[in-house]
């Protein structure tokens, strides 16, 4: 695209485990995401009790990370090699913006499958944006993007494929 304030980019790209209970299986997760990302990982707590599952309110179920910049993109590169470059249109909600999952995380180079700690999988989740969608966020002077600035399916689309050479089934 010629203008500049067009072209989409990538916000954040936020990878989750869910595992489901507490304990040494959540290390394990973390363990393995700290080592994908080579990033700092967040705990995720369960927002409610659900007795069918022996999951209790407050309880750390799972964990996440938050990759901005750089690491964002070369993580974007990796993962969409494992999913083959392949993305169905249902994986994009209204705004642009695109989730999958990874089953594994033996899929990743340098992660070996350990039989002490089992297979985890992993969802991903990208936010596009265009330049300027502060203005809606900012404390002073805040006005609404218009319709034609936002992102759209077809934009997200369109730039995934040029910028990582992603299909969209």
């Amino acid at each position: 695209m010629s203008n500049p304030m067009r072209t989409p980019k990538v916000e954040k790209v936020i990878v989750h485990m869910g595992v489901g209970e507490s304990g040494q299986r959540l290390v394990d997760a973390e363990n393995i995401l700290r080592g994908i990302t080579e990033q700092e990982v967040i705990r995720c707590f369960a927002k409610r009790t659900l007795p069918n599952f022996s999951i209790k309110k407050n309880e750390p179920i799972g964990c996440k990370v938050t990759l901005r910049g750089q690491r964002a993109e070369g993580f974007l590169e990796t993962a969409f090699s494992i999913i083959e470059k392949k993305v169905e249109r249902y994986q994009f909600d209204s705004l642009g913006n695109i989730s999958f999952g990874i089953e594994e995380h033996t899929d990743f180079p340098g992660m070996k499958y350990d039989p002490n700690i089992g297979v985890f999988g992993m969802d991903v989740t990208v936010v596009l944006k265009r330049p300027g969608e502060r203005v809606s966020k900012r404390r002073i002077a805040k006005h609404k993007i218009p319709t034609s600035h936002r992102l759209t399916v077809d934009d997200a689309i369109a730039f995934l494929n040029e910028s990582y050479g992603v299909e969209v089934e």
